[in-house]
């Protein structure tokens, strides 16, 4: 494209010795370029005369194709900055249900405002669906969630840590222990749990199991929204994790250390993979929001 710059800037000043001083080359340096680009495309460009030069038939005619495809090579640089410095680009991510409760909204939010070229899309999904769709491309950057950290497959993703989501109890706000500052599940072993599930070890019900005893579990939904509905209307406790725990008819109180189970929040993108300057940007967002 260097060749094709000058051989514009020839035509345009009708000089070897114009074009040297406007691009900063020898006349003997534009001469040669020249020659090579002669060479290259195996015609005279020029006719040489006294004073100057001029367009020969064949440099007329590549004349509007080095200008059509300079003025390219100016839009795709120009394209390629905007992408660097986030004038544009896209930022494609996914989270689980309850990231998209406030932690992800409010990152969104600052880094729309910050940079609001960049087209940003979300998808919600569980965290082994958010993966699937991270590996295809179909997603850039997945906020992720287990309870543990070696869950994650860490040949194929790289992981960050976001945050600990630790577990809490939920109770209606007039159960008798919803006073109190924190709670061993023990105490309320006689309780009609709420869970995902009738078989508490596939669910966080299986820290009951854990500390003791078998869950009496009435209420199978699935939705952390009825979950603490049903907590509401005072129809038992849950487990549930920090970032879902927003209802106005619940009391929320920590477990004990020994009896708490902690959810393992993570960032994750294709490990391998350079990645895009809006993803790299937002990062700093999702941790701010999430307190890091």
């Amino acid at each position: 494209m260097a060749w094709l710059d000058v051989f514009r800037t020839v035509a345009h000043l009708g000089s070897f010795t114009a074009a040297g001083e406007r691009l900063g080359y020898t006349q003997s340096a534009i001469s040669r370029q020249i020659a090579t680009l002669e060479a290259e495309l195996g015609t005279p460009l020029f006719d040489r005369l006294a004073r100057g030069v001029r367009l020969t038939e064949h440099g007329r005619t590549l004349l509007p194709h080095a200008e059509a495809l300079l003025e390219r090579l100016d839009t795709t640089r120009r394209d390629l900055v905007a992408l660097t410095e986030l004038g544009a680009g896209r930022l494609r991510m996914g989270a689980f249900d309850s990231a998209n409760a406030e932690l992800v909204p409010s990152a969104l939010a600052a880094f729309r405002a910050a940079h609001p070229q960049v087209e940003t899309t979300l998808t919600e999904g569980l965290t082994a669906a958010l993966l699937e769709r991270l590996a295809d491309g179909t997603i850039d950057l997945a906020v992720v969630a287990d309870y543990s950290q070696d869950a994650y497959d860490t040949e194929q993703f790289d992981l960050q840590p976001l945050l600990e989501d630790p577990v809490l109890v939920a109770l209606p706000r007039d159960h008798r222990l919803a006073d109190r500052r924190r709670l061993r599940l023990a105490e309320l072993a006689d309780e009609p749990w709420i869970a995902a599930s009738r078989h508490p070890e596939s669910t966080l019900l299986a820290a009951c199991v854990r500390s003791g005893f078998q869950p009496r579990i009435e209420y199978a939904v699935g939705a952390w929204t009825a979950k603490l509905g049903l907590v509401a209307a005072g129809l038992g406790p849950t487990l549930i994790p920090s970032l879902a725990a927003r209802h106005p008819g619940i009391t929320l109180i920590p477990l004990h250390p020994q009896d708490t189970p902690v959810r393992h929040v993570c960032t994750a993108t294709r490990k391998g993979r350079r990645l895009a300057p809006a993803v790299a940007a937002f990062t700093p967002f999702l941790q701010a929001a999430a307190g890091s």
